[in-house]
C-alpha cells in the first residue's frame, strides 16, 4: 500500500492531506488547475520537503518529519515522467535508456529491460535519434527510461498533455498495456476524462488542496454529490468479459461483473471470456417504464433508480441506476422525469445508445 501524510503551505492554500492508496494499479488523481496535484506528485518524488510529510510505498518509508527521516529524491525508487519527456538529443534512444538503467542502484534486468521496450513498442527506434522522433515516441521512449530504472512507483504528470489527439490516441494504447501487464503503482496526474476513464482502477479528486473523495473509479464517477457526474462528459465506467461473438454482424457479447446481464456492441472478435471495460455516456442513457418494442437500440437492460438529483442545467435531472452490482448514470430532462414519474426505488429499463470498449 501507499500512505501518504502531508501538509504543505502553498501561495493560495495549505495542501492537507490523508492518502491510502492500491499498491497495484492505476491510480488517477483529478481537480481543477491549481488544486495542488502536481505538488502531490513533487513531494512524493522529494522534489519539494513538505513541512509535515508521512510518505511510505509498499513498506519503504521515504520521509517521516516527525522522526527527521528524509530520503533525498535520488535514492527514491520511483519513475517520474513529466508532460514533456525530456530527452537528451545528443543521444539517441538506446543510450537514453541506458541512463535510465544505469542510474538505478537496482536497474531492471536485461529480461525486464526487453519486457518494457516491447511493451512501449520502442524496439525498432533505439539506434534512432531522439531529435527526430514524433511526441509519442518520445513519450513512449520517456516512460521506458523511468521504467528500466526498476522503481516502486511511476508517477505521470500528465504526460498526454502536450500531444496532438492522434497522438494520444497513438500511445493510449501503450499505457493500457503497461496497466495491464506490470506489477506497479501508477499515480496517474490527468484533466482528461477519456485518459482517466480508460486507465484508471482508483480516483483521487483533489480541490483547492484538500482531499474531495477517494475511492474505486467505479465508485466514484457516479456519484451525485461529485463535480464529474455534473460535467458535459460524464460517464460511467463497467467491467466485465467476452461471452459471445457475432460474426455475421461484428458484434460483441459483455457480461457484466455481478450480474447475469448483458451488454452488445459493435466491435469485431476477442477470445471469449477475455477481461474488458467500458464507459457509457450519461447522455446516451434513457429510461422507459416498460421494456420497450421495435428499438434499434441494441442494448435495454432492466435497472432500478438509486437517486435523482437536478443536473448543472435547469433543465436536466441526474438519475444514478443500478444494474445489478453496476452502477449507471443517466441525464435526463427534468421534464422526462416528471412526466414518467420516476422516483427512487423505481424499476425501469434502460436504453443505451452507445458503448466504448477500452481493450
Amino acid at each position: 500500500m501507499i500512505h501518504i501524510r502531508l501538509k504543505q503551505q502553498l501561495a493560495a492554500f495549505t495542501l492537507d492531506l490523508d492518502l491510502t492508496l492500491p499498491a497495484r494499479g492505476v491510480s488517477a488523481i483529478v481537480g481543477p488547475s491549481g488544486s495542488g496535484k502536481t505538488t502531490l506528485l513533487r513531494c512524493i518524488a522529494g522534489l519539494e520537503r513538505a513541512e509535515q510529510a508521512f510518505i511510505e510505498v509498499n513498506g519503504h518509508c521515504w520521509q517521516d518529519s516527525q522522526r527527521g527521516l528524509w530520503l533525498a529524491p535520488h535514492k527514491r525508487a520511483l519513475g517520474y515522467v513529466f508532460q514533456e519527456a525530456s530527452l537528451f538529443d545528443h543521444l539517441n534512444v538506446q543510450a537514453n535508456l541506458n541512463y535510465g538503467r544505469h542510474r538505478s542502484a537496482e536497474p531492471a534486468s536485461d529480461q525486464q529491460a526487453t519486457q518494457i521496450i516491447e511493451l512501449l513498442g520502442i524496439a525498432q527506434l533505439l539506434q534512432r535519434s531522439t531529435s527526430g522522433l514524433s511526441g509519442g515516441e518520445r513519450q513512449r521512449v520517456g516512460i521506458a527510461r523511468a521504467l528500466l530504472a526498476n522503481p516502486r512507483l511511476l508517477l505521470l504528470d500528465e504526460p498526454l498533455t502536450a500531444l496532438d489527439p492522434q497522438r494520444k490516441a497513438d500511445i493510449l494504447p501503450y499505457l493500457e498495456r503497461l496497466h495491464a501487464e506490470l506489477d506497479m503503482p501508477l499515480l496517474y496526474v490527468s484533466h482528461s476524462p477519456d485518459e482517466v476513464a480508460r486507465l484508471a482502477d482508483h480516483l483521487v479528486l483533489l480541490d483547492n488542496g484538500t482531499l474531495r473523495a477517494s475511492g474505486p473509479l467505479q465508485t466514484l464517477l457516479p456519484r451525485l454529490d461529485l463535480p464529474m457526474a455534473h460535467s458535459d462528459d460524464a460517464r460511467s465506467v463497467l467491467h466485465g468479459q467476452v461471452s459471445a461473438c457475432d460474426d455475421r454482424y461484428q458484434l460483441l457479447e459483455l457480461t457484466l461483473d455481478g450480474s447475469p446481464l448483458q451488454l452488445r456492441l459493435p466491435h469485431s472478435a476477442l477470445p471469449l471470456g477475455q477481461r474488458v471495460r467500458v464507459a457509457v455516456q450519461a447522455r446516451d442513457v434513457s429510461l422507459a417504464l416498460e421494456k420497450p418494442q421495435h428499438s434499434s437500440v441494441l442494448n435495454q437492460l432492466p435497472a432500478h433508480i438509486e437517486a435523482i438529483e437536478p443536473g448543472s442545467h435547469p433543465a436536466q435531472a441526474l438519475v444514478r441506476l443500478a444494474l445489478g452490482d453496476n452502477v449507471l448514470l443517466a441525464r435526463l430532462t427534468r421534464y422526462s422525469v416528471d412526466q414518467l414519474q420516476l422516483q427512487p426505488g423505481l424499476p425501469v429499463w434502460v436504453q443505451i445508445k452507445a458503448v466504448a470498449l477500452f481493450d
